[in-house]
C-alpha cells in the first residue's frame, strides 16, 4: 500500500497505448490540449492523461510547461521542479507505476492561462518533432540514458532554488525537454545540447550575484 502522503495514479483504459499521427512532442502538447477547455486543471488531470508508465511524456509534459507562460506564475516553475524530480526519480530506479504526492496533484492552473500557452508550445513541439533523428545513439544508451535520467532528477530537484533567478528554471526546464525528447527519439544531439543548457543554467546564479555585488 502506498504511503500516506502520496497518491497513486490512475488511468483509464483509452490511455494505455496512446497513438498518435504526431510526432512526440507534439502528441503531448495534444493531450495537454484536452484540458485546457477547462475552468481549472488539476496536476492530477493532466499526468492521467499519459498512462501508468508513461515517465518520459509525464516529464515532457511538465518540462512544457516550464517554458511557456506559465512559467511566470509565482512558485509555478518550483511546483514542476518537484514534479520531474519525483517523476524522474522513479523512472531512475524502475517503478513500475507512477506515484506523486497529494500536495502536487491537488494544484492548479487556470484553463485559459493553459489555451493561451499551448499556442506557443504547438511551434516549439513541430520545431522538436521536425528536427529530432536517430543519431549520436551512445549518448540515450546503456549507462549514458541512465545519466540523463538522473539529470532530469538533478534539473527538477534546483528548480526551487532557483525560483528567484530571472530565466534559470526555463533554462533547465528546456534541457529536460531536450533529454525527454532524445530518449523517446534516440536523438543524441538533443541530450548533448541538454547538457550543455544545464551548464548555461549553472552559470546564470554566479553571474547575478557577481552583478549584485559590483
Amino acid at each position: 500500500m502506498a504511503p500516506k502522503a502520496f497518491s497513486r495514479v490512475y488511468f483509464p483504459r483509452p490511455f494505455l497505448r496512446p497513438e498518435s499521427a504526431n510526432g512526440p512532442v507534439r502528441d503531448v502538447v495534444e493531450r495537454l490540449s484536452v484540458h485546457a477547455e477547462k475552468q481549472q486543471v488539476t496536476l492530477r488531470e493532466v499526468i492521467e492523461g499519459f498512462g501508468p508508465t508513461s515517465f518520459l511524456s509525464v516529464i515532457m509534459a511538465v518540462a512544457l510547461l516550464i517554458v511557456s507562460p506559465l512559467s511566470g506564475i509565482p512558485l509555478f516553475s518550483s511546483l514542476c521542479g518537484l514534479t520531474i524530480a519525483f517523476v524522474s526519480a522513479q523512472m531512475f530506479w524502475g517503478v513500475d507505476h507512477l506515484w506523486l504526492p497529494d500536495f502536487i496533484m491537488r494544484q492548479t492552473v487556470s484553463g485559459e492561462k493553459m489555451c493561451a500557452a499551448l499556442l506557443k508550445m504547438r511551434k516549439a513541439a513541430d520545431w522538436l518533432d521536425n528536427k529530432a533523428e536517430r543519431r549520436l545513439l551512445f549518448m540515450v544508451r546503456g549507462p549514458m540514458r541512465k545519466l540523463l535520467e538522473f539529470l532530469c532528477i538533478l534539473c527538477g530537484g534546483i528548480m526551487p532554488f532557483l525560483e528567484l533567478v530571472p530565466f534559470s528554471s526555463s533554462i533547465l526546464g528546456l534541457a529536460t525537454l531536450l533529454i525527454a525528447t532524445a530518449l523517446l527519439t534516440r536523438d543524441g544531439l538533443f541530450a548533448a545540447t541538454a547538457a550543455a543548457l544545464m551548464a548555461t543554467a549553472a552559470m546564470v546564479p554566479v553571474t547575478v550575484l557577481s552583478a549584485m555585488t559590483n
